[in-house]
Parts: structure tokens; C-alpha cells; sequence
């Protein structure tokens, strides 16, 4: 007999799965063959699916039937996100709910292989940012804390994993490049939206850390003091004239590709981190950064790309769990959330035909 408790984690499930396909409650009733008011009725526990309408449900929702009886839900908690102005309240929930399904399989990865993400490195007492000046303050003090001096960051993703941040990289809609939230009454978690240059996602990771760090004043927007304080975490102040001196009339192209590769920080944030520092002037940053719209380079820069990171931390759990036989591939994949013949394939061409699991 199903309580309900189990009547509504089954509802919380279905709303997640719909959430996470992007589609409304008559979109999905469509798709089903069933009313809007059934699905409602799914989503608040007040009714159960028969097993052939559960079929369809998760059919039509993209997911396996086991996704309904997972036990454990996860809460988005405080979610902020480095997004494109007009992102829709549809891809909103849609991003929450995809970065919910993969921190569910992560905490999973985790309960099995008996293993904790590192204490959070974080400050305690967060940074109050009232002015740009404090941004560039909060970064430094940062940097000091973590020992990272002032040179380039190898980098972003290992670094926050190693300071206790779980970090995934996954499918998100297109207007949101990363989110920061909360788990477990406080554990930090990034989420970074998969198939983006590597420069564009280290600035995501840089941008959401300050969401993490940072404590605003009333007067000061918020996106535009983390914008601020992830420029100067990438290159700092001192870093930024070292390279490009006090005072400069032009920018040359080359030079900021070269910076680019270096810092892992695009040529039009180098463009505005020296704006920022008054390296150069606001006009000649406005021509500059006029052209780079002219030529399509604010979607895809000239020269080569940053080459994207990618976590370690949980694949490399998954990795453990097959080779001590623990799990079989069938729930490695579950885990992955793709399949494991797939990923070894993958994983395998990165690191020279090294086979994943050894075989002795």
C-alpha cells in the first residue's frame, strides 16, 4: 500500500522530470494521453499513474521509469545563475531541475564509494562588496587565502573541487552558461552548461565563485560586481599591468591572443579588465570592443580556442567503484547519466588508448 509520503516524493519526481524536459503541464498531458488535471494531480501526490501511463510519462518525458522511484530529492537552495538577461521562467526551472538530477547521481556516487567532498575552503564571513574597488579586494583576499599569488590559474574547475566546491558540467538551456546553489543546508555546488569555449567557462566559474564569496551593498548590482570580481581573480591588477603596462594607446590583436591562451581569459574581457584598470581608454575599449561585434567575434574570437576543463572528481569515483567491483557498467551509466561504453571510449582517447579499468 503506498503511503503518502511515497504518493508525494513520486509527485516531486514527475514535476523534476517534466521541469527538466521543459515542458508544461499540458504539454506533457498531450504527449501522454491523459488531462492537464491528471498530470496536476501526479505532480501533488493526489494520484498514481497506472503502470501503462507511467510508461508513457517517462517516455514522454525523456527519462527511465526508475527515475520516479529514486528516494532521494534533492533541493535547489539560494540558485544564481551567470545567464543571458532574458532567460524565461520555463528555462529557469529547467536548469534547476537538470542541475537537481545531476547532484542526485553525484550525493549517490558519493554514499557508495563512502566518500565526502572536501570541507569547504570557502570564507566563512563573506566578503562585503560596496564599490568595483571592493570586487578587486575580495578576489585578492581570495587568492591570498587559497595561496594562489598572482600568476595564471592552471586551472578554475580543479581548483574549486579541491576547495571543497562539487563543480559538473551538463545540459543546460542555452541562456544560462553556469549556476551556483546550496545543498544540505549549505554545501556549495557549480553547475556549468556543457559545449562553451574553455575562456567563456573559466570566466562562468570565476563569475559564480563571487556569488559564493561575495555579500553585496543595497547600491551595487550584483551581476555586474561578480563580472568585476571574476576579471580580477582570473588576472589581477598588478598581473594585468605587468603584462600590458601602466598606459596604452592601442591593443594589439596578437598580444591579446597570446594573454588569452595564458590566462584563460578571453581577449574582450582583456579589453575590458585594462578599460577597468584605465589601462586603456573608454573610447578606444568602445572601438575595439564595436569591431569585435562587427566581426562576429563576440560569439567566436579569431586564432584558436581555450579548450574547455572538465571535473575529475566524480567520474574518477565512478571509475574506482567499477574497477573494485562495487558497480557493474550498467550502473556506472546510471550514474554518468550516459552510457559507460561510451564514456570509456571517450576517456580513453584523452589519455592515449589507456585502458580505464585495468585488468590484471
Amino acid at each position: 500500500m503506498q503511503t503518502q509520503a511515497t504518493t508525494n516524493r513520486f509527485g516531486e519526481r514527475v514535476r523534476a522530470a517534466r521541469r527538466l524536459a521543459g515542458l508544461s503541464q499540458r504539454e506533457t498531458a498531450n504527449r501522454v494521453g491523459v488531462t492537464a488535471m491528471a498530470i496536476s494531480k501526479y505532480e501533488t501526490g493526489k494520484m498514481i499513474p497506472s503502470s501503462g501511463v507511467l510508461l508513457r510519462l517517462a517516455e514522454a518525458l525523456g527519462v527511465d521509469v526508475e527515475f520516479f522511484l529514486r528516494p532521494c530529492a534533492v533541493r535547489v537552495e539560494a540558485p544564481a545563475f551567470r545567464r543571458h538577461p532574458r532567460l524565461s521562467e520555463r528555462d529557469r526551472k529547467r536548469a534547476e531541475a537538470a542541475a537537481a538530477e545531476w547532484i542526485e547521481r553525484y550525493l549517490e556516487t558519493e554514499q557508495l564509494a563512502g566518500s565526502k567532498a572536501t570541507a569547504s575552503h570557502l570564507p566563512r564571513q563573506r566578503y562585503r562588496v560596496t564599490s568595483p574597488e571592493d570586487a578587486e579586494a575580495a578576489s585578492e583576499r581570495l587568492r591570498k587565502r587559497w595561496g594562489l599569488g598572482e600568476g595564471p590559474i592552471a586551472s578554475m574547475i580543479d581548483l574549486l573541487e579541491d576547495h571543497g566546491v562539487r563543480v559538473g558540467v551538463i545540459s543546460l538551456p542555452e541562456k544560462v552558461d553556469a549556476m551556483v546553489f546550496r545543498i544540505d543546508g549549505g554545501a556549495p555546488v557549480m553547475a556549468l552548461r556543457e559545449s562553451i569555449p574553455g575562456d567563456r567557462q573559466r570566466f562562468s566559474v570565476a563569475h559564480d565563485l563571487g556569488h559564493l564569496v561575495i555579500s553585496y551593498g543595497e547600491e551595487i548590482e550584483e551581476e555586474a560586481t561578480c563580472h568585476r570580481f571574476a576579471a580580477a581573480f582570473l588576472v589581477p591588477a598588478p598581473t594585468a599591468r605587468r603584462e600590458l603596462g601602466t598606459r596604452r594607446s592601442e591593443l594589439s590583436l596578437l598580444e591579446l591572443h597570446h594573454l588569452k591562451h595564458k590566462y584563460g581569459m578571453s581577449m574582450a574581457a582583456w579589453i575590458k579588465r585594462a578599460r577597468e584598470l584605465g589601462i586603456v581608454s573608454d573610447r578606444y575599449a568602445r572601438r575595439l570592443l564595436a569591431l569585435f561585434k562587427k566581426e562576429g567575434w563576440d560569439r567566436c574570437e579569431p586564432g584558436s580556442q581555450v579548450p574547455a576543463e572538465r571535473p575529475a572528481r566524480m567520474e574518477q569515483i565512478v571509475i574506482r567503484l567499477v574497477q573494485e567491483g562495487t558497480i557493474g557498467p550498467g550502473r556506472a551509466s546510471e550514474l554518468l547519466g550516459r552510457p559507460w561504453d561510451e564514456f570509456v571510449q571517450e576517456r580513453s582517447e584523452d589519455s592515449g588508448d589507456l585502458p580505464i579499468v585495468a585488468g590484471l
